[in-house]
């Protein structure tokens, strides 16, 4: 039985890895509206460090379609601006000297499709790893019943994964969801 426990406790914590990836990954996408998280892979050389801007910066949203990034020191701007532009964030700063703003073009309805496809190929990419550890937890457990395992536990087990396996894939529906309407709405 506590063989069992630990095989999905592994399982839900492989399904749990996933969603959390798949949240980072779709907080990513830019979807017309200013959000900070589209600068979460931008690195820039701070005091010989490879950092995220928010290491060297404050960042905002003033509005919904503004991003201001204010460096704690001004000897970072030319540096932070440079690395949102080679970057694949796809905005080119605007730099006044004090503070970088970023102006978030409204997107074309192709363009939202492109995206909305996008975080589709996110989410079965997530999918495929919340059912391949279901399916390696069966298979663990198959292998535990030519050890010793009682059928029965055998069966509750693989009605228990699937349970977990429900509720991760439903909270991976649900992610689309949410972020394919926030990109659809204009």
């Amino acid at each position: 039985m506590a063989e069992l426990k630990e095989y999905l406790s592994k399982a839900e914590e492989a399904m749990e890895e996933a969603t959390m990836y798949l949240e980072e990954a779709l907080a990513r996408v830019r979807a017309g509206k200013a959000n900070v998280h589209i600068l979460d892979a931008v690195r820039i050389d701070y005091y010989g460090t490879l950092s995220p801007v928010n290491a060297a910066a404050v960042i905002t949203t003033p509005d919904a379609r503004t991003i201001a990034i204010k460096p704690f020191e001004k000897a970072m701007l030319p540096v932070i601006e440079k690395a949102i532009i080679n970057s694949e964030v796809g905005i080119m700063p605007i730099n006044n000297g004090e503070i970088i703003r970023l102006q978030i073009p409204p997107l074309t309805e192709d363009r939202r499709r492109e995206l909305v496809k996008k975080c589709k190929q996110e989410c079965e990419n997530s999918k495929v790893v919340v059912r391949n550890a279901r399916r390696d937890v069966i298979d663990s457990l198959k292998k535990a019943i030519k050890e010793g395992m009682p059928e029965d536990v055998e069966k509750d087990g693989e009605e228990q994964i699937q349970k977990i396996h429900d509720k991760w894939i439903k909270k991976i529906d649900d992610l689309f969801a949410e972020k394919e309407k926030e990109i659809m709405t204009v």
